[in-house]
């Protein structure tokens, strides 16, 4: 449709595809707060993503309908691409296809309600060409839309995912992998980093009011993308919200470097490509990640899974803060917390604090802040005496005391075992 009459529509005198492009923004956050208080799936989306996405793509949707009616021409598939890839997002979220196509509509009425106030009776002609240019318009973006939601949902279920999921279990299976890797058009790294990761949860999966399961897949679907665009090559993972596994093909001069080491050793520089890759993740999820990491060639991400599995729970049950971590990271816990009496017997030292968190969290300060006791008293927002009173206490119920050199090695090693006992 080319339609040069189109620019030269007006209401009350004025202009409409200027009077729509001067309140454009405006318009887009109306459209917003309707949608929310309309559509019970928009509603329950994150504050954050009204704000930002959906706020974005209703006002690209009111320039579109302003660049059709200043130009005549309705939109082409490059230029609904934005319509696309939005209704994408929302088929990944778990949005109903309903709801998504009820919001075309709600702008539409949004614009509508806007601009017949300004409409008289001389301008009749002028409101029934624009109700047919806009129904048009909407037919075209309604296309879009619902082409984008079956595209990802197609995605979602495609061959692809199955063959890349099936080469993952036979890596996890220790089962010979070629075949799988053929299958999926994947060429096997000469090592893959094995991440077992776990994920916190996002402030809005906790926020009343937002649903948890699309604030959830939001924050997974961000996670995956962070990876995808940080790593070259394939990335194998089996992600939930809350974590799960990701095998990551190594760099040639990475793998290289970690070709010397003992199974699952982690050079430096590799470490530290993770932790950049998961300060990443970090920051773009919204949510905190820690992560056990190891190496492993393709016929052993059996041991490697396993191995990176231990390392992220121990990690955990120290209380480390996120980020990766090697076994050469966690040596001492990781020995500390492998089964067997001595672990039990070591966890039973601390077990009269059991009940008692002021405590625990008193050592667990005390030890981490190298038995410094003004920095542990700041640590804890609390007075030195306090501090003091609470070692003292923890004596008297051990029996060991933390501020003695002969009793440190004890304590530090009863409260590895001790949490391990608690988390493991």
């Amino acid at each position: 449709m080319t339609d040069p009459q189109l620019k030269d529509i007006s209401f009350g005198g004025v202009l409409v595809h200027r009077q729509l492009s001067a309140h454009a923004r405006d318009l887009a956050m109306r459209v917003v707060d309707e949608l929310a208080g309309q559509l019970p799936a928009y509603g329950a989306l994150p504050l954050e993503e009204l704000r930002s996405e959906i706020m974005g793509v209703s006002y690209q949707c009111i320039h579109g309908f302003v660049e059709v009616l200043r130009t005549g021409e309705l939109p082409g598939r490059e230029q609904l691409a934005v319509i696309r890839e939005a209704a994408a997002d929302r088929a990944e979220e778990g949005l109903m296809l309903d709801s998504v196509i009820s919001a075309y509509h709600v702008g539409a009425q949004v614009v509508l309600d806007t601009l017949s106030p300004m409409a008289g009776p001389q301008d009749v002609q002028d409101v029934l060409t624009l109700n047919r240019v806009l129904m048009q318009y909407l037919q075209r973006v309604t296309a879009a839309g619902v082409g984008g939601y079956f595209q990802e949902r197609q995605a979602a279920f495609g061959v692809e995912h199955f063959e890349q999921q099936a080469l993952l279990d036979a890596l996890l299976a220790g089962s010979p992998a070629q075949d799988a890797a053929d299958r999926a058009g994947i060429s096997l790294p000469a090592r893959f980093l094995v991440l077992s990761l776990a994920v916190g949860a996002h402030p809005d999966e906790r926020t009343p009011g937002v649903d948890p399961v699309i604030a959830g897949r939001r924050k997974l679907r961000r996670l995956r993308r962070e990876l995808e665009r940080h790593v070259p090559g394939v990335v194998l993972s089996a992600l939930s919200v809350d974590g799960g596994l990701a095998l990551l093909p190594l760099p040639d001069e990475q793998a290289g470097e970690s070709a010397a080491g003992l199974a699952g050793d982690v050079p430096e520089a590799v470490a530290n490509w993770t932790g950049g890759i998961l300060g990443h993740m970090m920051r773009v999820s919204g949510a905190a990640i820690i992560a056990g990491v190891a190496i492993s060639t393709p016929d052993g991400v059996h041991d490697g899974a396993r191995l990176a599995g231990d390392v992220r729970k121990v990690a955990q049950a120290a209380r480390r803060p996120p980020g990766p971590y090697r076994l050469a990271d966690v040596l001492l816990e990781y020995q500390l917390t492998r089964p067997g009496p001595a672990l039990a017997k070591l966890s039973s030292l601390l077990a009269p604090l059991a009940g008692k968190p002021e405590l625990l969290e008193t050592l667990r300060a005390y030890l981490s802040c190298a038995m410094d006791r003004r920095s542990t008293a700041e640590r804890l927002s609390v007075h030195p005496n306090t501090l003091d009173y609470r070692l003292r206490r923890i004596t008297g119920l051990t029996g060991l005391d933390a501020t003695r050199q002969a009793d440190l090695a004890r304590v530090q090693a009863a409260l590895a075992a001790y949490d391990a006992h608690e988390y493991l």
